[in-house]
Order: C-alpha cells, then structure tokens, then sequence
C-alpha cells in the first residue's frame, strides 16, 4: 500500500473508543488510588500483607484478559464481551463501597471487598483487551497511521487515569477511614457512564475501513483461509481431549513447581504457571505458518522483557505510595496534597507528552528512521531507570521518617511517562500487527498476561519497601535503605534493556520487516 492510499486523518471510531476506554480507566485508576491507603488504614493490615493483596488484585486483573481474549474470539465477539465486562466491572465498585461501608465490621468488610476484586478482576478481563483490539481493526493492515493511533488510544486510557485519582482521592482519601466509600462509589460511577457511553453509540462509531460493522461475530466463526485449513486438518474429539489433558497435566506440574518448589502463594503460583502454559499452547497450534509462529514468538520475546518494565513501573500503586504518604513533603502554600493524588502525575504527563510522541513517530516514518518496535522498547526500560536513579540519589543517606522535595517523586514519573509513551501504545500497536486475526483477541490477552506476571511481581517487590523492624532480603542482599530499594530497579531495567538492544535486530528480521 503506497501512502497516498492511506488517509492522513484518523476514523471518527477512534475517538469513540478514546471516551469509552478513558471512562473505564477513570474507574480502575481511581480504585487502585485508594486501594492500597485503603487496606492500610482502614482495614489496619501491615505494608507487606497488604502489597501481597495488591500485587494478586492487579496480577490477575491482567491475567483475565485471555479468558476474556479467548471467549470474544471463540463465541461471543467484541461488542458482547465489551458489554458483559462493563456490566461486572460496575457490580465490583459497588462490592468495594460496601466493603469499606462497613470496613469496621471484620470478615463482613474483607468478604465484601474479595467480592468486589472478583468482579473486577474478571469484569475488565473481558473489557480491557477487547477495547484494545477494535482500535487495529478501525485501519487497513499496514496502516502507518496504527502507533499514532495507539498513542492517541493511551492518552485517553490516561486522561481517565489522570482525573480518577483526583475525585476519587478528593473524596476517599481524606484521612478519615470512613470516607474511602465514597471514593469507590465514584470509581462506580465512571464505569456506569462508560457503560452508557458504549451502549447508545457503538453502532454509529465502531465501523471498519470498509464501512463493515466491527465485532459483531467472533473472529473464530470466520473463515479461515484455505490454506491454513489444508496445514490444520481437522482433529478428533478423542484427539482434542487427550490434547487437552496434556496442557492441563503440564499446567499443573509447573502450578505445584511453583507453589512447593519455589514457595509462591497460591495466586502467585497460578498467575506464573498460567503465564507459561497458555502462551506454551498458542504457539503450538498446527494451523499456524512459519510466518505467523515468529511473528508470534516475536510477541512472546518482547512481552517478557515487558515483565521487567512493568513490575518496576507498577510500583506507583504500592511501595511508591508509601514513599509518598510517608517521606514525601506534600505541604504546598499550607495545602497537605493527598498522596493519592501522586498516581495523576503520571497520566497528566502521558496527555501533555501523548501527542508529541506520536507525531514524533509518523515524522520519523515519513524519513524512514523510525527505531523498530524492540528498540524503542529497550529505550522504554533505559528511561524507566533512569527514573529510579534519579530517586535513588534524592533518598540517599536520608533517614527514616525525614520528608524529601516533592520534586523527586514528580521528576520520576515525568522520567517514567517518556518511558512508558516509548514501550506501552508500541507494543499494542506490536500485536495488532503481528498476531494472526483469529487469534488477535487471544495474543492480546497474552500480552496483558506478562502484565499479569509484572503486576505480581511487583507486589511481591514492593514487599521490600523498607520498614523498621522487618528486616528485607532478596537473594542474599539485604534491603537496608530506600537507596537500595530503588537501585534493585535500576538494575532490573538497566540489564533488561542491554539485552533487548542486543536482540533487537534479530527480533526485526522474525517481524520479516513489519514494525
């Protein structure tokens, strides 16, 4: 396709999907605000156990997205998946406000708020990677347009990031337990209205380059080309049970390694084991060409070095809402900002910065230098880094409990955001691309799956976060201070990026030059 075929600007569906995700993340990002202040203060848990909590919730809220992935790709379609995840989603808010409604009242509060992440958890399994999707299908394959339009996408993901700590901190986050209800009901409301959003106008927005309404059918009930049906002949069902009982033992073998070997709790141990398995399974599919299975393995290389990016950047949620509440001066003109409202810094800078980044790239396109996807992706990890060496010398040899500039913590996430803007919407914009159209659904959901493993790991990372009286170790090294918090991260993503550098050119040779 020669690029006068491509229309410069971007289908009215875009930003359609740009509300409709923005009023989901208002309501996610405005719940993980809170959440954390929520255990420790309402619910009296100690940093650790609470860390433990989080890093399960947000593990698993990116695992859900294959189960959701695979369903919309299988029998559902988009569009249902979309509805019945926003339909969960408002029922989880509503579980959180009464959970901390009656948080004085013991297991009556914790069962409200496991029902709560339950609902949630599976709710955006079936919204997230199905929003996502629909924004590669609104262009024609090859479309140079699709990672300025995925940068357009991130920025409204953000600008609902960006007002939902606000509200919900302004009204949840007051210093009183009591009032952390009234932060989840305006979690729940932002979801309802992004319900509505959806329902009244996803016919009239969400139509295809060809004028075809999208996500109506599952892409698994299309037709697959005839090729690809002469490569796969059709399996027996005792074939296909005996197929499945071997994924299913191996699943298991790797749950128990996990969970007995390596000592992982139980939602640790299934996130890790799943983590491995499914993607183990997808590549493995007979109907697959040579082509495909690297451009697949391509996304599988990728998403784990995305593992490292986001167990280190996740930590906004939990060890650095700490730092924030507790070693941060929040003091401006007399004000006590609430820390909460941290968590809208790094959104804030995604919609100043958005825009910058993604003609930055459509200008580097028509020059021929834009970096392959890899490489601005081991740019992502440098920048992250970056963010947490700057950190780590603001915090040295400052003592416990001694407040440190404001500016610290606002000079990482601005660090962060650059990063971030270089590695996320690249790597929705990566899969789009590169996963075959009925498994687009699924390998997204596999990507949010190393996101699933990130989250997890940063919960179990944020363990760390220094407390008196607890000693902290991670293989044999002792976390003494918060300098050595934040170095382990500048190690984690230095080191990843090297490597992913060093691949990068081979990892664009499998894309067989699509970037």
């Amino acid at each position: 396709m020669s690029e006068n075929e491509i229309k410069q600007s971007h289908p009215k569906g875009l930003y359609f999907v740009f509300a409709t995700a923005m009023s989901e993340r208002f309501s996610y990002y405005g719940m993980r605000a809170i959440f954390i202040l929520y255990l420790v203060k309402a619910l009296l848990m100690d940093k650790e156990l609470a860390s433990t909590i989080y890093g399960n919730y947000t593990g698993l809220v990116y695992l859900t997205p294959l189960i959701g992935g695979y369903v919309a790709d299988r029998y559902l379609g988009v569009r249902k998946s979309i509805l019945w995840g926003a339909i969960l989603m408002i029922f989880g808010q509503l579980f959180m406000f009464s959970s901390a409604l009656y948080y004085q009242s013991g297991d009556i509060s914790r069962w409200l708020m496991y029902s709560g992440l339950a609902a949630l958890i599976f709710g955006n399994g079936f919204f997230k990677p199905n929003i996502t999707t629909i924004v590669g299908s609104l262009y024609v394959p090859g479309d140079k347009r699709l990672d300025s339009a995925y940068t357009i996408f991130y920025m409204g993901v953000n600008v609902g990031a960006f007002i939902a700590p606000l509200l919900c901190g302004f009204f949840g986050d007051t210093g009183n337990p009591a009032d952390f209800k009234y932060g989840f009901l305006v979690a729940a409301i932002g979801m309802f209205l992004s319900l509505i959003l959806f329902v009244g106008w996803k016919s009239k927005f969400l139509i295809g380059p060809n004028g075809e309404q999208l996500g109506i059918e599952a892409a698994g009930k299309m037709e697959i080309h005839k090729s690809e049906k002469e490569a796969a002949p059709e399996k027996s069902s005792k074939q296909n049970l005996v197929e499945f009982l071997a994924w299913a033992l191996g699943g298991v073998a790797l749950f128990s390694v996990f969970r007995f070997v390596f000592d992982f709790d139980i939602i640790g141990a299934l996130i890790f084991s799943i983590c491995i398995i499914i993607p183990a399974y997808v590549i493995s599919d007979r109907s697959l060409t040579k082509i495909e299975r690297e451009r697949i393995w391509v996304i599988y290389i990728i998403a784990f070095f995305v593992i490292f990016f986001w167990s280190a950047f996740e930590q906004a949620g939990a060890s650095l809402t700490y730092f924030a509440d507790e070693q941060t001066n929040r003091e401006i003109f007399g004000w006590t900002m609430p820390a909460s409202f941290f968590q809208s810094f790094n959104p804030v800078f995604i919609v100043l910065l958005g825009l910058l980044f993604s003609n930055l790239w459509i200008w580097l396109g028509k020059k021929n230098m834009d970096p392959s996807s890899p490489v601005k992706q081991a740019m992502g990890l440098l920048f992250l880094a970056l963010g947490y060496l700057v950190i780590a010398f603001g915090v040295k040899d400052v003592a416990p409990g001694v407040r440190v500039s404001i500016l610290w913590l606002t000079g990482l996430y601005f660090i962060h955001t650059m990063g971030e803007l270089m590695l996320s919407p690249i790597g929705l914009s990566m899969v789009n691309k590169l996963a075959p159209l009925r498994f687009a659904s699924l390998l997204m959901g596999v990507w949010y799956m190393s996101m699933a493993t990130a989250n997890k790991f940063a919960g179990m990372l944020s363990g760390l976060y220094p407390e008196a009286g607890k000693p902290k170790f991670i293989f044999g090294f002792q976390i003494a201070t918060l300098y050595d918090f934040f170095m382990l991260f500048v190690i984690i993503a230095g080191v990843a990026a090297v490597i992913l550098f060093a691949l990068s050119k081979r990892l664009q040779i499998l894309m067989n030059g699509v970037k």
